[in-house]
Parts: structure tokens; C-alpha cells; sequence
């Protein structure tokens, strides 16, 4: 059976990313699923747009269970991760688009910094 050109493709492409390049692509999946959870929320289907919080939970829980502790900002990013699991929990009880925002903006706040670090990495 053939495999699936677009798949490889795609698989390829993640495995000659540089650290920072999938860090970015860790943001942009959190902020897309957290779109797709308002959307969710306004639908009232609760069932995905619980489904889809619990994904972006997993990606923070990853980010946070990976810091390298050599770094002396891993500690305020471990604060910072466990905050945002906590929102989730917050955002999945309220049901509050509100919520939804306010971690989106955190989120994209620190995906830009991120961003302009690998820029310079890159330079």
C-alpha cells in the first residue's frame, strides 16, 4: 500500500524543524484550538469545545513537563504553565468567551516572544 504523499510530507517537515520552529508550531496549535473552543462554546457544544481545551491542557502540560530547568526563565515559565492549566479549568466551569480571551492573549503574548528569540537565534 502506497503511503500517503501529503502525510510524508507533513512528517518530514516536523522532523527538520529546529526546536524553536516546533515551539511556534506548539503556540500556533494552542491559539487554533482555543478559536476553535470559542466557536464551540457559542454552538453550545460543550462535549468538543471541552475536547478541544483538554487538547490545548496537553500541549501546556508538555511545554511545562520539557522546560529545561539550565535556563533561569524555565521557573517563570513553570508558573506560567501551571497558571494557564489552571484558566482551563476556570474557562471549562464558567464558560465564559471572556476567559477564552484573556488566555488566548497570554498565550500569543508569549508565542511572540518566543518568536522574536528564535529570530535572533536564527540571525
Amino acid at each position: 500500500m502506497a503511503e500517503n504523499p501529503y502525510q510524508k510530507y507533513k512528517e518530514e517537515a516536523v522532523m527538520t524543524m529546529t526546536q524553536g520552529e516546533m515551539l511556534l508550531l506548539l503556540y500556533d496549535e494552542m491559539l487554533k484550538r482555543l478559536r476553535a473552543s470559542e466557536l464551540l462554546l457559542e454552538q453550545k457544544d460543550f462535549k468538543n469545545f471541552e475536547a478541544q481545551l483538554e487538547r490545548v491542557a496537553a500541549i501546556i502540560r508538555y511545554l511545562r513537563d520539557v522546560l529545561n530547568y539550565e535556563y533561569a526563565i524555565s521557573n517563570q515559565l513553570y508558573q506560567m504553565y501551571d497558571f494557564f492549566l489552571v484558566e482551563i479549568g476556570r474557562i471549562k466551569a464558567a464558560r465564559k468567551p471572556k476567559r477564552i480571551d484573556e488566555l488566548k492573549q497570554f498565550i500569543q503574548e508569549l508565542r511572540d516572544a518566543f518568536r522574536e528569540a528564535e529570530k535572533k537565534v536564527s540571525e
